[in-house]
């Protein structure tokens, strides 16, 4: 009897030690699982200190996986560890969702947080703004400079674009075929706008300016929509201020109505392809359809981009029958009826100009 009592204590105690050992492995086993946890998800943190966000461009190319998404995120320095960001994308199910493109992120924000920007696709924005006034020549190299667009491919497209909209009807095939059509605004694009869809948002804001009473405005003055495009960019390439648009229309379509050469120095200028301070005689005899102190008539196109005030003073002009105008020293112009009178007022400019 005493053996047998002995061996059931011996096999109680051998129990009782599993069991501790047991519990004590477990309770290891669940720290140790506690702690790779923490450690895991503060590899999921954000990189950067609340007061130090540093913002970077990523761009992320079409076809990449997770992993390669992480490697350039890495790089950036936007996460903490690329196998971690695997590991988490694929944990979500979203390794085939995130979007190729060209994002903006700062170093605020987290793994789960980046991942919900690009399967969202919310690339970067980009603004552009091109100033009433501007040639179309102007426009490309500023948004090549920018590097907004690829300067052969949009060249291209604004000699042989298609582009469904009325006013475009007829235009001939050439490299300046929508100089005066890309309206002159501020405009919002990503970095995976194309060429094509740069023209179509431009051509698109001067739809809207082309409004019934701009057409029917245009009609009455016996001139078609080409026509009124051409000398609203007249307008806006010689007038500095607002208010003096409608009189310098009226002193446009003034001569036009008395068979006079429009004499504008803009068209100069345009042909000339950069300002030049001050005109010569020789520029003035340059042989080009758009030189207007040789031929009469408005030039065959627009010269630059007229803006919304431009375009409706040329067709809506002042009720005034002036027929010459000179600018002064303040960027203000003085109209005046007759050649004398213009002559004089010319003399004082010419003055103002030696003294300076």
């Amino acid at each position: 009897m005493g053996n047998n009592t002995a061996t059931v204590k011996n096999g109680t105690g051998i129990r009782q030690k599993f069991i501790i050992v047991l519990v004590l492995l477990l309770v290891v086993a669940a720290a140790g699982g506690l702690v790779a946890y923490t450690y895991f998800n503060g590899l999921l943190d954000p990189v950067g200190e609340p007061d130090k966000i540093v913002e970077k461009t990523v761009v992320i190319p079409k076809g990449a996986n997770s992993g390669q998404i992480g490697r350039i995120l890495a790089n950036h320095g936007l996460i903490r560890n690329e196998t971690a960001f695997r590991i988490y994308t694929r944990y979500r199910g979203m390794d085939n969702s995130l979007k190729a493109g060209e994002y903006r992120l700062d170093t605020s924000l987290s793994v789960p947080g980046i991942i919900d920007r690009l399967a969202r696709g919310e690339t970067a924005t980009f603004t552009f703004t091109i100033p009433e006034g501007f040639s179309l020549k102007q426009i490309v190299d500023k948004l090549s400079a920018q590097k907004i667009i690829d300067r052969d491919r949009f060249v291209e497209l604004v000699s042989s674009g298609e582009f469904d909209y009325d006013f475009l009807r007829g235009l001939p095939e050439r490299p300046d075929r929508l100089e005066g059509y890309l309206f002159p605004d501020t405009y919002r694009i990503t970095g995976e706008t194309t060429e094509n869809q740069i023209i179509d948002m431009m051509l698109a804001r001067f739809a809207r300016e082309i409004t019934p009473e701009f057409k029917s405005g245009a009609a009455e003055l016996g001139l078609s929509l080409h026509q009124a495009v051409t000398l609203a960019s007249l307008i806006e390439r010689e007038a500095q201020k607002d208010e003096e648009r409608p009189k310098v229309a009226a002193v446009f379509l003034n001569r036009l109505k008395k068979g006079w050469k429009l004499e504008s120095c803009a068209t100069i200028q345009y042909i000339l392809g950069e300002p030049k301070a001050r005109l010569l005689n020789k520029d003035l005899e340059i042989e080009s359809p758009y030189n207007t102190y040789l031929n009469k008539g408005l030039p065959p196109g627009p010269i630059a981009s007229p803006g919304g005030p431009s375009l409706r003073a040329a067709v809506s002009p002042a009720d005034v029958d002036y027929m010459f105008f000179v600018v002064s020293e303040d960027g203000k112009h003085i109209f005046s009826r007759t050649l004398s009178e213009h002559n004089r007022n010319k003399a004082v400019y010419l003055n103002s100009l030696k003294t300076q």
